[in-house]
């Protein structure tokens, strides 16, 4: 019998108190009960989306595990006195799931990005795991009508863990599908744009960023068009959020 994970709540949102070591253990616990599982990473940008997205938030607050994958979430837990252990950040995260899957032969499935980029990802993985076993790969250009093609793939290759390179919101409501009406018992991880750093379609940020919180100011560097308002705009009004939230518990 699986446990409950402790928890605590921010913004309407639910977040484990889980460290990456941790996060590991209780991944590997689902996975050897053959229990299906949505492993979920909430950063400023998902808070602000699911709280204007219902169906979004009900997905996301029904996750059996929930990390804390942006350092602003992590400061607000302190903030708000309820602090989270620490950053459990999705592609380092990835990373640590496809060694444990390495070690106790796992299969595993990418689906997601582009048909080279995905296939890029998978001979990268390869190369670096040795006795890794990827039983399936697949591009994430399919329409809804075609989801249930796409499950029975992931069935039938067996698969036990199932890297999702799919932008939000659509891959929480794939993934639901897969789970609630395809029955799928996989372990799902949604790895955002992991699949294009994996491939070395796009550099990651410094170590010496990575370390001080900063990979999201790297990344708006990169794709400033893009990636501005979601992050300047984006986090501000998180912040906002946050000491409103102080304000009423006060």
């Amino acid at each position: 019998m699986l446990e409950k994970n402790k928890r605590i709540e921010i913004l309407h949102t639910v977040i484990d108190v889980l460290t990456v070591e941790e996060t590991i253990e209780r991944v590997k616990e689902y996975i050897d009960e053959g229990c299906g599982l949505h492993l979920m990473g909430v950063n400023a940008d998902k808070i602000n989306m699911l709280n204007e997205n219902e169906r979004l938030k009900t997905i996301v607050n029904g996750c059996g595990i929930i990390n804390a994958d942006g350092a602003s979430v992590v400061l607000a837990s302190k903030y708000l006195k309820k602090p989270l252990p620490e950053r459990v950040a999705g592609i380092d995260l990835m990373l640590d799931l496809v060694q444990l899957a390495s070690r106790e032969h796992y299969k595993v499935f990418l689906l997601g990005a582009k048909q080279e980029i995905v296939e890029k990802t998978k001979a990268v993985l390869l190369d670096n795991n040795p006795g890794l076993e990827i039983v399936g790969i697949r591009n994430g250009y399919f329409k809804e009508e075609n989801w249930r093609e796409v499950a029975e793939e992931i069935r039938k290759s067996g698969a036990q863990l199932v890297f999702v390179g799919i932008t939000s919101p659509l891959k929480e409501y794939i993934v639901e599908n897969f789970q609630k009406e395809q029955h799928l018992n996989c372990v799902f991880m949604g790895v955002g744009g992991s699949f294009d750093v994996i491939s070395g379609s796009i550099p990651r940020a410094p170590i010496w960023m990575q370390k001080c919180n900063l990979e999201w100011l790297f990344r708006v560097m990169q794709e400033p068009k893009r990636l501005f308002k979601r992050y300047f705009v984006g986090n501000w009004k998180f912040i906002m959020a946050v000491v409103k939230e102080k304000r009423k518990e006060n």
